[in-house]
């Protein structure tokens, strides 16, 4: 495990939309390097950057014309490498996103592949053996080259897929994983990022991590035997490279070799509980005011996962991302801070997404760019004043990558810098508080210790900080000889007094009082107690 990742908090920028340094509309890597010092004042000190390599941008940068090629509307390869030095100057560290599982339809190697004589990169991609040949249950286009033959698709119809191979093939074009032209697909992921690596990058979110291995089974055994490869060789060579998963499945990516893995909004609950748990259109997510839903619904799916990878790597919870609604879509502030106090408490390495920490909007009304689709509204320029364009970029509002916000009130982080009570406050509050405590770090110190079916109040425990939360609309009451857990003596906090015992209210939301063993909740409240 990376040394650094012990007390990594992340922050996600979707390059385009960050920062403008040149007036040309569209965000770049000087435009980071810029706002570095605003990252690290937030209390992140980690940062996952979203695909800047060469692209038609036909998906956002996902479909990949040139691995190892800036794309040149973010800067040079000399500029990327000037953002790693400007970064690790701050004592942080960069991932670069990594698209292994297929590439773009403007990729040299695809074009090569495409051709009608055989050559070194016609089975790089996966072809079927003729034009009318559909690969049965694959994504696939027929029709647009001179290759008599069928290709699958990985995502959209501009992403071929690359050839890892099948785990058992059937039909005569289905290549086996130890086919020369697969291993040679691997060997030349490998060397992209070593490409990277040796540039300063400190190692890769991974798009889509569980698609490489086509005809997979259930637990991925194709794919995972790929990346743990992948991971030894970091292990031997690059030590401090971590790894993050697009995978959502923390049983299955850690055991094979990812350092962490995110909790998405899909293939399971987890995140939608939290923040968007959408019912004919109602919301009655865990952190709406007048949800009905208690902790036990999302600690019963998310324990299930952390209890397996606890001390072997990280599950990562987040405020969001470029493929997410925003969450103030559907929670309002002080139903964010009470979200994002939960989420920055909890183990794992927290991701924050650009914008997120002053509560930026999203814009539903948005026409799709670059296959953003309703991801679009997610995507669009950073706040950060009042002065032209919110101060993401000097040029002519036509130019711009995607339209600012332009509704009245909308949050800025300089508005915000001047309001204490902001909700970019409490983030550099809380964070704060997670970079300087020990017991906050991802040592699987998880403790529930207070929740019930029907109650909206809970309580959990992290070595010696107790976490309490009401994030309903009424005062709720806990009995301090209630709060149980395997490790109950450990979180003992009273002995039969009115106060507690050599204890520190580090960290409040709304009201919280403790007396003759009852801990009283106001409405909408979160309390860190240092025990």
């Amino acid at each position: 495990m990376p040394t650094w990742l012990n007390d990594a908090v992340f922050y996600e920028i979707y390059p385009q939309s960050f920062m403008d340094s040149n007036g040309d509309g569209i965000g770049d890597f000087q435009g980071i390097i810029d706002k570095l010092d605003y990252i690290r004042g937030l209390g992140c000190n980690a940062i996952w950057m979203n695909p800047c390599y060469d692209s038609p941008f036909q998906d956002a940068g996902y479909d990949v014309r040139d691995y190892q090629k800036a794309a040149a509307r973010y800067g040079s390869n000399d500029d990327l490498v000037r953002l790693f030095e400007a970064v690790h100057k701050r004592d942080m560290h960069i991932l670069l996103d990594l698209v292994p599982g297929h590439t773009s339809e403007e990729h040299e190697w695809f074009k090569l592949s495409s051709k009608a004589e055989p050559n070194e990169y016609s089975d790089r991609y996966i072809w079927t053996d003729n034009w009318f040949q559909a690969p049965e249950g694959l994504k696939h286009v027929a029709g647009e080259s001179e290759r008599n033959g069928v290709y699958v698709l990985n995502f959209f119809k501009c992403q071929p897929a690359l050839n890892y191979g099948f785990l058992h093939p059937e039909q005569p074009w289905q290549k086996g994983m130890d086919d020369p032209a697969c291993v040679a697909t691997k060997e030349a992921l490998k060397d992209i990022m070593r490409f990277w690596l040796d540039k300063g990058c400190d190692g890769f979110r991974v798009d889509m991590a569980d698609s490489l291995v086509k005809n997979d089974d259930e637990k991925k055994s194709g794919t995972c035997m790929i990346w743990k490869e992948i991971r030894k060789m970091l292990d031997e060579s690059y030590p401090e490279a971590a790894l993050v998963s697009e995978w959502n499945r923390p049983e299955l990516a850690i055991p094979a070799g990812f350092h962490m893995d995110f909790c998405l909004d899909w293939g399971g609950n987890c995140y939608n509980l939290l923040m968007r748990d959408l019912k004919d259109g109602v919301n009655n997510s865990f952190f709406r005011k007048d949800s009905t839903r208690s902790i036990l619904d999302f600690f019963g799916e998310y324990l299930q996962s952390y209890e397996q990878i606890k001390k072997k790597g990280h599950y990562c919870l987040i405020t969001g991302n470029h493929d997410t609604v925003r969450a103030s879509y559907y929670l309002d502030v002080r139903e964010l801070k009470l979200a994002y106090a939960f989420l920055f408490t909890m183990p794992g390495n927290p991701f924050l997404y650009y914008g997120d920490e002053i509560g930026m909007r999203y814009q539903a009304q948005l026409i799709t760019k670059e296959g953003g689709y309703t991801r679009t509204g997610s995507r669009t320029p950073m706040q950060w004043d009042d002065t032209k364009n919110h101060g993401f970029s000097s040029a002519d509002a036509e130019m711009l990558y995607l339209p600012v916000d332009i509704t009245p009130n909308t949050p800025t982080v300089a508005a915000q810098e001047q309001d204490s009570e902001s909700l970019l406050h409490m983030v550099k509050e809380i964070l704060k508080i997670r970079g300087e405590k020990e017991d906050l770090k991802d040592n699987g110190n998880l403790e529930l210790l207070y929740g019930k079916e029907g109650e909206r109040a809970f309580a959990y425990c992290r070595g010696g900080l107790l976490m309490m939360c009401n994030p309903s609309g009424q005062e709720a009451v806990l009995e301090e000889k209630l709060l149980s857990g395997p490790n109950r003596s450990k979180t003992e906090l009273l002995s039969g007094r009115t106060e507690l015992l050599g204890a520190e209210k580090l960290f409040e939301i709304g009201s919280t009082e403790y007396a003759d063993g009852r801990f009283t909740l106001g409405a909408q409240s979160f309390v860190i107690w240092q025990i």
